[in-house]
């Protein structure tokens, strides 16, 4: 089976870190569709990126960030609303690429205008970590 069989019953963490995948998962089916099909793909309109040099290219992989944030955010919504076992997994693999991100973004490959995912991964990775630890804390009345 593609989707396993586990439900929500095998999740013991505090419920607000799957509340946060649900959101993230909403906010990534926005954001990936507005790098799908808007016709920059964001890059010009919302992230100021000059599409005069390359902006066919840009926009392409603007289009391919789209694809991999919308099935992020169909991912966290089947995780938040029936497989909620696969919580911590999804946290901890999101807080891994946020990381990562921050270190391409700021670091390795800086980006030099200022657009808004260069920003909000610093307040998303803060938010993952909080809900992959609220994820690993047991509830009150529940064993591991």
């Amino acid at each position: 089976m593609i989707i396993p069989t586990t439900g929500n019953d095998a999740y013991h963490g505090r419920p607000i870190a799957w509340r946060v995948l649900l959101a993230l998962g909403a906010i990534d089916l926005v954001r990936g569709s507005i790098h799908l099909f808007a016709s920059d793909g964001g890059a010009g309109q919302i992230a100021g990126i000059d599409l005069a040099h390359g902006g066919d290219v840009i926009v392409m992989l603007f289009a391919v960030v789209g694809i991999h944030q919308i099935l992020w955010g169909v991912l966290n919504l089947i995780v938040g609303l029936r497989h909620r076992a696969f919580v911590p997994l999804l946290l901890a693999l999101q807080t891994i690429e946020a990381v990562l991100a921050i270190w391409v973004l700021w670091f390795f490959k800086p980006i030099s205008v200022p657009a808004p995912g260069k920003f909000g991964v610093l307040v998303t990775l803060p938010i993952l970590a909080l809900a992959l630890w609220a994820s690993l804390r047991p509830r009150a009345g529940t064993s591991t």
